[in-house]
């Protein structure tokens, strides 16, 4: 068997959703995984909406959730005497003719096919009139097959037969020079010695046109595959309204690569009952087999879901790195700057059973920076009264008196002091809790002074004392 060579070549017309991402996923693990080529080709050629702005959009997209690419990226705009090359090729051979109909007259001739119950496909008039285009204005259509049937064994969705009578005499070249989608991409496909294409099932019908063409060529036929729609919870199209947002937006309200990736491949694709999973186990388990046939449906809490148990199982340091902007966006900058990459990574350890998204772990670490506390004012108000300040300072004086800062030394005065006093741990620990975070919620109390250190333990606690003091 050949190499496997697989591609995804997105239009630049806006940002990269979730139904691209997803598609591109698919390519690559099954590229990864069969040692071949991912090829990205950006197809470009509808000059009306295509955008260098789209382009890197694309690409940026790419690049966050890791599907980094093996040849390219590829523009349809600068192979454009390939494709006009082809269509000559076809039409010396008799498998395409000039068209002279006009816009408006193939309209007028669509809406009277319907009007019968007719097909609305184009009527084959100019076929065998031997038309030139001399005047340049002028479209190449492509002689369709008009017996027998075409068959794709198609790697998702089975064997698929398509009656050849109901095909189009396509443009391949329209009247301006530019070739048409379903030419390009067989070019582009087979030139670039595509194996595999796999591609979203609304193509599906682009797939009996484009093989015909291929066969013109003389080039082999790839095989294809045609992934189930993504759906929204109402069962319909996914949109804007149902989370299909540029990719990007996810990395703003902090959800994690890998997550995004797990979640995306888990829309139409099992392996057991095994939800989650490393790229490494992606890339070892994928299959064809596995992949379903009927639409997924997309799921804003599962994803949520399975962005917590990356965040989980992610080593700390590298939830850190990618922390830091989030945190540098959130007013943190010089905060940020003046710890170490390896405190930032015990900080993430403190709360990361607590946080779904970066977004969350925001909140959850901010009052661990800096060496002041900020306290909300109801949690204060509560926990921080003057009843409470003498055993506030009495623990601040045992703390004050230990000679070395350990965890399990500090968590014993506590707990002595607690005994000494009749009190509940409760009692003291969430006053505390509020004196050295400024909330009620809070990991472990004693890994928070763990993660805080000793003199800003100190410093807190006294802030508490005065606070509670003047309540």
């Amino acid at each position: 068997m050949s190499q496997v060579r697989v591609r995804f070549a997105p239009s630049p017309t806006g940002f990269l959703h979730i139904g691209g991402v997803r598609t591109a996923l698919f390519n690559w693990l099954f590229a990864r995984q069969q040692n071949g080529v991912f090829v990205l080709r950006i197809e470009d050629t509808d000059q009306s909406r295509s955008t260098d702005e789209s382009i890197q959009a694309i690409l940026e997209g790419l690049k966050w959730v890791g599907l980094d690419w093996d040849e390219g990226p590829f523009r349809q705009t600068e192979r454009m005497d390939l494709y006009r090359s082809h269509a000559m090729q076809l039409h010396e051979r008799g498998q395409a003719y000039w068209c002279v109909c006009k816009a408006e007259e193939l309209e007028a001739r669509r809406k009277e096919a319907e009007v019968k119950g007719l097909s609305p496909k184009y009527d084959g008039r100019c076929r065998d009139r031997g038309h030139t285009n001399q005047a340049g204005d002028a479209a190449l259509r492509f002689k369709a097959l008009q017996e027998g049937k075409t068959v794709v064994d198609d790697l998702i969705k089975g064997k698929i037969v398509f009656d050849n009578n109901g095909q189009d005499d396509l443009i391949i070249l329209r009247s301006n020079g530019y070739p048409t989608y379903n030419f390009s991409v067989v070019v582009d496909d087979a030139l670039m010695n595509i194996t595999h294409v796999v591609r979203g099932d609304d193509h599906l019908t682009n797939t009996p046109r484009q093989v015909p063409i291929f066969q013109a060529l003389g080039f082999p036929v790839p095989q294809f595959g045609h992934l189930p729609m993504i759906l929204g919870a109402d069962k319909a199209r996914l949109s804007k309204r149902h989370g299909a947002t540029s990719i990007m937006a996810y990395k703003e309200m902090g959800y994690l690569p890998d997550a995004m990736v797990n979640y995306l491949v888990r829309l139409g694709w099992s392996h057991r009952d095994q939800e989650i999973f490393t790229r490494q186990e992606l890339i070892e388990k994928f299959s064809w087999k596995n992949v379903q046939t009927s639409a997924a449906v997309f799921n804003p809490e599962k994803l949520l879901w399975v962005n917590a148990e990356h965040i989980k199982i992610s080593p700390p340091a590298q939830i850190a790195q990618a922390l830091v902007p989030l945190l540098e966006a959130a007013g943190l900058t010089d905060e940020v700057q003046a710890v170490s990459a390896s405190w930032l990574a015990q900080l993430v350890i403190l709360v990361k059973e607590r946080a779904k998204t970066l977004v969350e772990m925001v909140s959850w670490v901010r009052p661990y920076f800096g060496q002041a506390v900020t306290f909300d004012d109801e949690a204060a108000k509560t926990c921080l009264t003057p009843a409470i300040a003498p055993i506030l300072g009495k623990l601040l004086t045992r703390f004050e008196a230990l000679p070395a800062f350990s965890k399990q030394q500090w968590e014993e005065a506590f707990k002595q002091l607690v005994e000494e006093e009749g009190v509940k741990m409760g009692q003291l620990a969430q006053p505390v809790r509020v004196a050295l975070t400024g909330r009620t919620a809070s990991p472990g109390l004693f890994e928070v002074i763990e993660v805080l250190g000793r003199d800003r333990t100190l410093f807190r606690l006294r802030q508490g004392i005065d606070r509670a003091s003047r309540a």
